[in-house]
């Protein structure tokens, strides 16, 4: 009998700890809500905090704060401008491509296939980005993440500027969509940047 009791109390005091209330969604909308106030007051544009909400984690509103500091002084760069514009039209260009194709682009990009140097000089400026943002986001050190990402502009522009993504040869097309991919999956580690205007 006490072991049934003490049983049935440690199932009771399990199923306490691990129930989330109802109302926690709820609560956390809340708080985002009253951050948005505070963080437009402090001069953090609406779709800077619209798009570090969007990201893992945003129960954390200290990382969130900082993310979207971060994003801010980034965007404030011409770099950082330029660089959403870069990113959005890989975006556009790799969905209508998914899209009509019926396949997601993600995985498979590779060197050998580039043809010109603007494309060889993206991939390496993407695993050069990537080994600085994944250890700076590890440690939330959101200016560096951001400042690495901020970093593929000029490579981006130029790829943009010398090769037509959609090349006659498949072998071709589909390495460079990969690529795009690469772009995106790059830069949506720091925020969602489908969510800022411009």
């Amino acid at each position: 009998m006490i072991d049934q009791i003490e049983g049935d109390a440690a199932e009771w005091v399990t199923e306490v700890t691990n129930h989330r209330p109802d109302l926690s969604d709820d609560l956390l909308a809340f708080f985002h809500d009253r951050l948005k106030v505070h963080l437009k007051g402090e001069g953090v544009r609406h779709d800077v905090i619209d798009a570090v909400l969007a990201m893992p984690g945003n129960d954390d509103l200290a990382q969130v704060v900082r993310r979207a500091t971060a994003l801010g002084e980034v965007l404030g760069t011409e770099d950082g401008a330029n660089l959403v514009q870069g990113f959005k039209r890989a975006n556009n260009i790799l969905t209508q491509a998914e899209d009509k194709d019926g396949v997601e682009y993600s995985f498979g990009a590779d060197p050998k296939f580039a043809e010109v140097d603007e494309e060889k000089a993206l991939f390496a400026a993407l695993d050069a980005a990537d080994a600085e943002i994944k250890p700076a986001l590890n440690k939330e050190d959101f200016a560096a993440a951001m400042t690495a990402m901020a970093g593929l502009r000029a490579p981006i522009d130029a790829f943009f500027e010398a090769v037509q993504v959609n090349a006659e040869s498949p072998v071709v097309r589909r390495n460079r969509l990969n690529l795009l991919s690469r772009i995106r999956t790059s830069c949506l580690q720091v925020a969602d940047l489908n969510r800022l205007e411009g």
